[in-house]
């Protein structure tokens, strides 16, 4: 299990805490099970604001079930229990009073191939601003202006609102689909291999907007090529499951470069050198 939870500094005598910044995860002996497997156990980590988190690792190694984690998207499997604390702002998401649908709201999610909703390009946008209540034309336009902006498709389909989704191209359905999230404005974004079904250009695209966003969401991204955690991340997490009798754990966790450089854990060293994974 491996601590990752910055140190707090006591405040001075009649001084306020700090306060929280918005997008900030803390896990602490985060465990999932399905049935009575143990898939994932003993993960302890900080997410940090506004930044980027790679987690990396083999296939298998659990990954995409934390990530699931951080937005209860493991609720809609069935049979699964999640066990520790996941913190969102100082706030447990897994209690009774946390909505998940209000929760997925805040914390957005964009999966492995593009899923755009068969719908037109303008409504896939709206579709989670209106289950919030917002109807105003206006406030609709606007939204999704500065949504597909922040996903940089605004340019190649503002003439095109009404155009259905499907024919778009790959990259573009998938930029549109972080349109989709970025509508209800979330503070975390979730990228589940965003990249790994698309070509190089439409990659490059991917990459040059996820560092666009982290200035002002929160990133969490599984990925399988470590080039693109080393070119896009802050942070980096390595997962490892060892043996289908043991779950998978979080290894080590460290800023980006540093990680890739100078990995304190021998099985980090090997997994990003090639000799396993």
């Amino acid at each position: 299990m491996v601590d990752t939870t910055p140190t707090a500094t006591a405040p001075s005598s009649g001084a306020a805490p700090a306060a929280l910044v918005s997008g900030t995860f803390d896990l602490r002996d985060v465990s999932v099970t399905y049935g009575r497997e143990t898939a994932l156990a003993g993960v302890d980590l900080h997410i940090p604001p506004q930044s980027v988190t790679a987690l990396i690792g083999p296939s298998g190694c659990g990954k995409s079930t934390l990530l699931r984690c951080l937005n209860r998207m493991n609720d809609e499997l069935g049979n699964v229990h999640v066990g520790g604390k996941i913190l969102l702002d100082g706030v447990d998401v897994n209690t009774r009073d946390m909505d998940p649908v209000e929760l997925r709201m805040r914390v957005g999610m964009v999966f492995q191939r593009p899923n755009p909703f068969p719908m037109t390009i303008y409504e896939n946008v709206v579709y989670g601003p209106r289950t919030q209540g917002i109807r105003k034309r206006s406030e609709l336009d606007d939204l999704v202006e500065e949504s597909l902006t922040r996903a940089a498709l605004w340019g190649e389909v503002k003439s095109q609102l009404k155009k259905h989704a499907f024919e778009l191209s790959g990259g573009q359905q998938q930029r549109l689909c972080i349109a989709r999230a970025l509508a209800t404005r979330p503070e975390v974004l979730l990228m589940d291999e965003p990249a790994s079904a698309l070509d190089p250009i439409s990659t490059q695209q991917i990459e040059d907007t996820i560092t666009e966003l982290k200035s002002t969401v929160t990133i969490v991204i599984v990925t399988h090529s470590m080039q693109q955690a080393a070119r896009i991340s802050d942070q980096t997490a390595f997962m490892l499951r060892e043996s289908m009798e043991q779950p998978a754990a979080l290894i080590e966790v460290g800023e980006t470069k540093a990680l890739f450089m100078t990995p304190h854990d021998k099985r980090t060293e090997a997994y990003i050198t090639g000799r396993f994974g």
